[in-house]
């Protein structure tokens, strides 16, 4: 190839990357609306947005992988909690941790009801966005930025025994099919949920659950349909407002935070599977 050959060369190869590069720009604008779900920004969703910029939230969460990374990334934030979850904390963070002990440092910003409402719309709308996979896990809050290492949680509860994630098999057994669906749900449990004794995180450690199932149902201040221990746990999956536990920070107004939508996404025999893999930690 000589020196003009190569020219062109060079020239041609510029002219095909500067094609494709605004093909797929203009491509790109044209899938914008629909990727952004740009029809359902509603005047409260602004509204919200302008309070997610009054109090600087970007200061320590993080959007679509935009902000700072001092806390967790919000993007999922709306499918993850629930909307009285989410009303609870916003009204009083400290409710959901001890500072002193887990270092949190989440502040109350003493948000109107008319801005928390605002603010929740516009998570809303941010997590209905086609973030094609982003964030790429669910995000785990243990009353803390993280989920505590086992280490942690034994330094920190002396005599409190550790329960190890216990894989079911084999795949016909309907533990081992509830296993899976534990974490890979909509939204995933394990999301809100450990398996390890004294790990609280947005809902309470599952390890255990038989036991204490058996006792609730036993208890004269149960107040659901349940039977049985797997009957309440079961129960608890469908319909998590049936019997609320008094003294726990996991309700408000007699409405329970886990989402109630497991009914519907779920089927009977998925629902069975999933209560008989939770009825398994004892």
């Amino acid at each position: 190839m000589n020196q003009r050959q190569a020219r062109l060369f060079a020239i041609a190869c510029t002219g095909i990357a500067a094609l494709a590069f605004l093909g797929l720009t203009v491509d790109s604008h044209r899938q914008f609306p629909e990727l952004t779900n740009a029809d359902a920004i509603t005047p409260e969703v602004s509204a919200g947005q302008d309070v997610w910029h009054k109090y600087n939230c970007v200061n320590c969460h993080t959007l679509f992988g935009e902000g700072a990374y001092y806390a967790p990334d919000l993007t999922k934030i709306a499918d993850l909690r629930g909307e009285p979850y989410l009303q609870a904390y916003m009204r009083d963070p400290a409710q959901f941790y001890d500072e002193q002990r887990h270092r949190r440092l989440m502040p109350n910003q003493n948000l109107s009801e008319e801005e928390i409402t605002n603010l929740i719309r516009f998570l809303q709308w941010v997590a209905d966005v086609d973030t094609q996979g982003w964030p790429p896990r669910p995000i785990l809050v243990a009353t803390g930025f993280a989920p505590p290492s086992r280490e942690a949680v034994a330094a920190d509860q002396p005599g409190v025994e550790q329960v190890e994630l216990r894989p079911v098999t084999p795949e016909s057994d309907p533990r081992a099919i509830g296993e899976n669906l534990f974490r890979s749900v909509t939204p995933a449990c394990n999301a809100c949920h450990s398996l390890t004794e004294g790990m609280d995180m947005a809902g309470p450690t599952l390890a255990g659950i038989r036991t204490r199932a058996e006792a609730i149902v036993g208890s004269d201040d149960y107040d659901g349909d349940a039977d049985d221990a797997e009957g309440y746990i079961r129960e608890s999956i469908t319909d998590p407002s049936a019997h609320i536990v008094p003294g726990q920070m996991y309700s408000a107004n007699d409405m329970s935070f886990m989402p109630n939508t497991y009914a519907d996404s779920l089927s009977e025999e998925q629902i069975d599977q999933l209560a008989a893999f939770l009825a398994s930690y004892e």
